[in-house]
């Protein structure tokens, strides 16, 4: 068996279409991992875009809740002012 495969690889054509055959293999792999690295970066970027939805969120609520008034007085003096 292994007689028959060296004497394949020694002709000329033989090892041309191993090294085409290897080097497509290589180009197919390297394809395939960079759409794999694009799928990770796309879910990455998209979680990041949900955080700040997040924090903007969170940043609002923080600041309505830092003027909101203290007591049930303020609250009426605010109603009859007309700034609430």
């Amino acid at each position: 068996m292994m007689g028959a495969m060296s004497a394949l690889l020694a002709s000329r054509w033989a090892r041309r279409l191993a090294i085409g055959i290897a080097l497509i293999g290589a180009v197919l792999l390297f394809l395939l991992n960079l759409r794999s690295a694009g799928e990770t970066a796309g879910r990455h970027a998209e979680r990041l875009n949900q955080m700040e939805r997040q924090n903007d969120i969170q940043r609002r609520m923080l600041e309505a809740a830092s003027t909101r008034p203290s007591d049930r007085d303020d609250l009426a003096d605010r109603l009859r002012d007309g700034q609430f």
